[in-house]
């Protein structure tokens, strides 16, 4: 059914389906979708106070499991949520407690198309971090997992794919004749980096950018346009003749960039894995006598613990480390002094706001104009 707002007409009623592995954002975006779409009614036909549709993620005693929609989801516009990187959601099978890996979490992306059964106007499905992102590309005899887990979703009828700051976005030629986009959480940073930061000056006498490797690059020379600060480059040598944990050990991390002596310093980067890329560039930044780090992340993931973080942030080493909650964090983590999380709900409700309406997002993605006004 379509029902006018003042701002455009939905592409068919909107429905939120937030995997297990995504409750808690969903309940966010559907607060402020609810919230905006109230105070944009035409027609108290269209209130709503809730845009979840109720599912249950159900696992049988020896692991299999299914997914159940409990409501009708004829002609709806449907956006299905789920972090694939939530290690805190678990079931029993064969009588032990199993946590589910980004491949369940996946899978039940794929039940829950297909417990869809076509019914749905347009499927959309968001996965803040891509599903094995980090496998994009192949080097010899090894699998092209990403890719094909986007031509999975092709073939089982998903018209659009949202994510945030992919690894390497050019694996979206895998799915070309899909939507397919890729957001930056760069807005939401600055603005919650200047809240907390007051004492900050943002000047190039002040203050510098830097990029933990060359891969970070793009995304440290935004931060630096925008902020209007310089930028420096740390490269990775690597170790090619060893594999370790899948990847070829750092030998040396070595500077590229001005002088940072009594320097504030912003690290940007995609995702922090198990940090030890921010402790060896913070040591070398410290030798050079910088003066307070900052590390800003669009995921956070703590995949060897926090203890070193606490280590370093009592040494003086790292002022504060900033996240998007678009991944599962520790409510313990939360708590500390040195960590701040970024809320992206309201960014994401709007996002869904819009592509309901079919309207164009590019002026909710352009964040340049927003964070210069920040900045005045």
């Amino acid at each position: 059914m379509h029902l006018d707002l003042k701002n455009g007409t939905p592409n068919g009623e909107l429905g939120i389906i937030a995997l297990e592995s995504c409750h808690q954002l969903g309940d966010k975006i559907n607060y402020y979708l609810s919230k905006k779409r109230n105070d944009n009614l035409n027609s108290d036909d269209y209130l709503s106070e809730n845009f979840l549709i109720s599912t249950e993620e159900v696992r049988f005693s020896n692991g299999e499991g299914k997914v159940v929609i409990d409501e009708s989801v004829r002609g709806k516009d449907i956006f299905i949520i789920a972090d694939v990187g939530n290690y805190s959601n678990t079931y029993e099978m064969f009588g032990f407690k199993n946590h589910k890996g980004p491949d369940e979490h996946f899978q039940d992306i794929k039940r829950a198309v297909s417990a869809l059964g076509g019914r749905a106007r347009r499927v959309t499905v968001i996965m803040p971090m891509l599903y094995e992102s980090r496998q994009h590309r192949r080097k010899g005899r090894e699998s092209l997992d990403c890719a094909l887990a986007l031509q999975e979703l092709e073939r089982l009828g998903v018209q659009n794919i949202i994510t945030f700051d992919v690894h390497d976005p050019n694996v979206q030629n895998a799915i070309p004749l899909i939507s397919f986009q890729n957001l930056y959480p760069t807005y939401e940073i600055v603005k919650t980096f200047i809240k907390e930061e007051k004492d900050l000056s943002f000047h190039n006498s002040n203050m510098i950018v830097i990029s933990p490797d060359t891969g970070a690059m793009d995304r440290s020379i935004y931060y630096s346009s925008v902020l209007g600060l310089d930028v420096g480059l740390f490269y990775k040598r690597r170790d090619y003749s060893k594999v370790i944990a899948g990847k070829n050990p750092i030998v040396e991390h070595e500077y590229i960039g001005k002088n940072i002596e009594g320097l504030d310093i912003l690290i940007t980067d995609d995702m922090i894995a198990s940090g030890e890329s921010v402790f060896d560039i913070v040591k070398e930044l410290k030798e050079r006598k910088a003066n307070r780090v900052y590390v800003a992340v669009t995921f956070a993931l703590f995949t060897e613990g926090i203890e070193k973080f606490n280590e370093f942030y009592e040494k003086g080493l790292i002022e504060k480390v900033y996240a998007t909650n678009l991944t599962y964090i520790p409510e313990e983590v939360k708590k500390y002094r040195w960590f701040k999380e970024v809320d992206m709900s309201k960014f994401l409700a709007t996002i869904l706001d819009y592509i309901n309406r079919d309207e164009s997002i590019a002026p909710v993605i352009d964040a340049t104009e927003s964070i210069k006004k920040l900045l005045k």
